[in-house]
């Protein structure tokens, strides 16, 4: 090939991974045994262990874990530690978690909530003082009580076995040696960069030299693996009682956040019952409010109506379907979901089958709907890493953590090579609104793993980055799976759409039907007969998520992982 040639095709190579397609997406290269032409890769089987996470780095050192005799959940911590050195884009202990855990042992799915609460120095005033309408995304004022850390020691208290100790020195080590930086990260490390790196603390930990890590640049971040020395020597206490603590809260004093050393002694993670809605055999399974995973729930009740298989995948009745079973769900998210200590969410109706047979009436099979008002339920009673892993004796957990927008705050306390999250930009200053700013409060969160089972046994593991993104991803992979028979592989690299503009609990309002983004991989047809029904139609070169998943086969007894072509991630297991 000439040189010119050449130069075309990594230049149409690049533009295609751009815009969010996988690199054979327009033909050729396709599944041979299925026929499809959109699979990146293939499945990866295992008949042992199993792990993948969006660094590939990272799922090597959760598979060393594993080796060592750690547990799923010894693996899964060892492999956050490591995306919040390599991946600290969208993870970090200074950021929250939430988990579902698939214990072999009892047969059952536990689930944590490790977010963290509002500072109780901050008020709803304040922000009113300020002229604030909506709290800033970054800075000071969107700083709450990281909650990841006290995750990392709950979920290993009960589920691990190695000591913290071990688990934590890959992440140790590769922070005092350095590693290569992966390019997806390096990207939107550089974007990042340019927009916090006037925070405090921030370039002197993140932009050495003056500058963001290129691709293959080797980083090192020394302050973050003295902090993880002492968590591993002293345990969580470091971080919420301890040496670590009196560190964040004097910077948090000197930069004007609120967190005091009260915020994070009175911090604690709760241990919470997974919810479900059954879909077409398959039952699926979320986290309760303050998160989003309902959401998902909510539209394959409204979905589980129609013969989407018989519509085609991703044709433009398809599209339609789905999108606006996504737009009269995030009506109720916007309205509903909350902090449940503190607003009363309808839970049980709002993901029941009545309910949703009600909803799908505002479903107009010809038309895009501009508003759709929340429903009357009643009570019966951003950026971000996935990782998920499973282990010889059949124990699986399905893990997500994050800083929310990207690098959080930027704020980055004095010496401890982290940022602080900014999860508190998602409460709303409406004072009757369920997720009202309210100090010691959970804000409402996006980040949701997910967890399917059949026949009341283990299936799948997965999850799917990326704010609002999530539902509507773990949806389409669903229906992927599911409605299409689709493998694990393709199922995460199949075109997907993104809706967006929908209301928010922040408060916004929808009022226009908002506009989707489509992947090239969508075809050209449907994009204008969508436009014909009244969607907004947009470009949009990514926001489409991240997919990572692990699958039980227990007819062959063995595991089988995908991460798809979005991230630079693996999915590997022995």
């Amino acid at each position: 090939m000439s040189s010119s040639l050449l130069s075309a095709s990594l230049f149409f190579a690049a533009l295609l991974l751009i815009m969010g397609t996988p690199l054979n997406a327009l033909g050729g290269g396709g599944d041979r045994v299925t026929g499809r032409n959109f699979a990146t890769r293939s499945e990866v089987f295992a008949k042992h262990v199993m792990a993948a996470t969006s660094q590939p780095l990272a799922t090597q050192v959760a598979l060393d874990i594993l080796r060592r005799g750690g547990t799923a959940v010894d693996a899964a911590i060892a492999a956050n530690a490591t995306l919040g050195l390599m991946e600290p884009t969208g993870s970090g202990i200074g950021g929250d978690l939430f988990a579902i855990v698939w214990d072999n042992e009892t047969k059952q799915l536990i689930g944590l909530n490790a977010s963290g609460r509002s500072p109780y120095a901050l008020t709803r005033s304040h922000f009113a003082e300020l002229g604030l309408t909506a709290i800033p995304p970054h800075g000071p004022l969107p700083v709450s009580v990281p909650g990841c850390v006290d995750g990392w020691f709950e979920l290993h208290k009960r589920f691990g076995k190695l000591p913290m100790s071990e688990v934590l020195e890959p992440a140790i080590r590769y922070a005092r040696e350095g590693f290569p930086v992966s390019e997806l990260i390096a990207y939107y490390w550089s974007r990042g960069g340019r927009a916090l790196r006037d925070q405090p603390n921030f370039a002197d930990t993140f932009l050495p030299n003056g500058r963001a890590p290129g691709k293959g640049d080797i980083f090192r971040n020394p302050d973050l693996a003295r902090t993880y020395e002492a968590l591993a020597s002293q345990g969580r206490d470091a971080y919420y009682r301890g040496e670590l603590t009196a560190i964040m809260a004097a910077f948090c004093k000197r930069v004007g956040c609120f967190l005091t050393e009260k915020d994070f002694a009175d911090h604690t993670s709760t241990w919470v019952q997974p919810v479900s809605t059954n879909y077409r055999g398959y039952d699926v399974w979320e986290l309760p409010p303050n998160g989003q995973g309902i959401a998902a729930l909510q539209i394959l009740n409204i979905l589980e109506a129609y013969d989407l298989k018989e519509m085609n995948h991703n044709s433009t009745a398809y599209l339609h379907h789905l999108i606006e079973a996504k737009k009269i769900a995030y009506e109720d998210r916007a309205r509903f979901y909350a902090d449940m200590d503190f607003a009363d969410v309808p839970l049980a109706e709002l993901i029941s089958k009545d309910y949703a047979n009600k909803r799908r009436e505002l479903l107009n099979p010809k038309k895009a709907s501009k508003h759709i008002p929340p429903g009357d339920a009643i009570l019966a009673q951003g950026d971000t890493i996935y990782l998920t892993v499973a282990d010889a004796d059949r124990n699986m957990v399905s893990l997500i953590q994050s800083n929310y927008r990207g690098f959080g705050s930027g704020l980055v306390p004095d010496g401890l090579g982290f940022v602080f999250q900014d999860r508190g930009q998602l409460f709303s200053l409406e004072e009757d609104h369920p997720n009202a700013y309210e100090p010691h409060k959970r804000p409402f969160h996006t980040i949701i793993p997910a967890f399917v089972t059949k026949d009341g046994k283990p299936w799948l593991s997965f999850g799917v980055m990326g704010g609002d993104m999530q539902p509507q991803g773990h949806v389409q992979v669903l229906c992927n799976l599911i409605d299409f028979n689709m493998n694990l592989q393709e199922a995460g690299d199949a075109a997907r759409f993104h809706h967006q503009g929908s209301s928010e609990p922040t408060g916004e309002r929808m009022r226009n039907g908002g506009w989707v983004a489509l992947e090239s991989g969508v075809d050209a047809e449907v994009r204008r007969e969508l436009k014909k029904m009244g969607h907004q139609v947009r470009f949009e070169s990514g926001g489409f998520g991240g997919y990572q998943a692990i699958r039980y086969d227990e007819e062959r007894d063995l595991y089988i992982g995908a991460s798809e072509s979005r991230k630079d991630g693996q999915a590997a297991g022995y």
